[in-house]
């Protein structure tokens, strides 16, 4: 049976459902459905599978209409990872089943399943995105060593400029950096509200960290914690960050911080192939795995190209990075809405 998720009690069968399956994500936990709804009214549809009164799958699917991506249903916008989890082929299938039938209904142009290996029968696209992930030690030597040598050094160089970790949580000093690193990139960014709402919901499994060199903050980072991973996902940093190796120093900082708390795997997120984040991350010697996305062309002949290298986004990118932050940030979240 297909139901779909509407009370207090079902949310907390359905968080424990996912911290126990192998294929889950931190953007899987039912929590997200109150951060998205409340931070862009997008409305959600929690799909779970139940035989027996137990829950055996869980689908989180947003309704999302833009501009420029059309009308869809998406797991999970905003996030890296989403798509099914399931005990079973039978679940899995009704799952999918039910997500077709519904975005029947809504009339949209597909459903995306965010999956980091495929497993339904659907078209995939694995040749835009890659993931990075690798497992760390407790003990703090080990993981330097597993740095290349080139890489080890920069940290070591953030080492002697006398950078100051702060882990206060401080909101409004990371989204200063986090904003103004979003405009110079050409890509609007998120509402403060966002991040606002993910700390009232999450609480220690967010995390922000800040660098700061002689009480100035220059660079900082939004981490997320699920089961022993930690998820390091919404960054940025000042134009003096790179004179300071102040990158290098800081996931050197988040790296053996999360070691301490316990965590043993690094998941570096996702990147576009060939892209600066791309490098940067093969150089601390993470291997890339493919993204599988998978489509379910409800009402669209073909699987869409959302990427920066799509001819459609370059003007926009080159005026974007051009504009005062002051418009950036008041137009930016509007914008973020439809960007997905």
């Amino acid at each position: 049976m297909i139901r779909t998720l509407s009370t207090p009690e079902q949310a907390t069968a359905w968080d424990s459902y996912v911290q126990t399956h192998p294929e889950a994500t931190f953007f899987h936990l039912a929590g997200w459905r109150k951060v998205i709804g409340n931070s862009f009214r997008v409305p959600a549809h929690y799909l779970f599978a139940e035989q027996d009164g137990l829950i055996t799958g869980v689908l989180p699917l947003f309704h999302v209409r833009s501009l420029l991506f059309g009308n869809t249903l998406v797991s999970v916008p905003f996030f890296v990872y989403g798509g099914i989890l399931a005990s079973n082929d039978a679940s899995r299938i009704a799952l999918q089943e039910a997500a077709g039938e519904l975005g029947r209904k809504l009339q949209v142009d597909y459903v995306e399943y965010r999956h980091r290996q495929p497993s339904l029968e659907l078209p995939v696209v694995d040749d835009r995105y890659v993931y990075f992930r690798k497992e760390i030690s407790a003990d703090p030597d080990e993981n330097l060593k597993a740095i290349p040598r080139k890489q080890r050094a920069m940290v070591r160089k953030a080492g002697r400029n006398g950078l100051e970790t702060d882990f206060s949580g401080d909101l409004g000093t990371f989204f200063n950096i986090y904003a103004r690193s979003l405009r110079d990139l050409g890509t609007p960014g998120l509402p403060q509200r966002f991040f606002a709402e993910m700390q009232r919901t999450f609480g220690q499994d967010t995390e922000i960290l800040i660098l700061r060199k002689d009480g100035v903050p220059v660079s900082t980072v939004l981490s997320f914690y699920f089961r022993d991973e930690i998820l390091p996902y919404y960054g940025g940093g000042t134009d003096a960050a790179r004179s300071l190796s102040a990158f290098d120093g800081m996931y050197w900082e988040l790296m053996a911080h999360a070691a301490a708390r316990g965590v043993r795997v690094f998941d570096y997120g996702r990147s576009r192939v060939g892209t600066g984040s791309y490098r940067f991350k093969k150089h601390w010697g993470f291997e890339p795995t493919p993204m599988a996305y998978q489509y379910d062309l409800v009402g669209s002949p073909a699987v869409p190209n959302k990427t920066p290298d799509n001819p459609r986004f370059e003007l926009a990118i080159k005026v974007w990075k051009r504009l005062p932050l002051a418009v950036t940030n008041r137009v930016g979240p509007w914008l973020s809405r439809g960007l997905w």
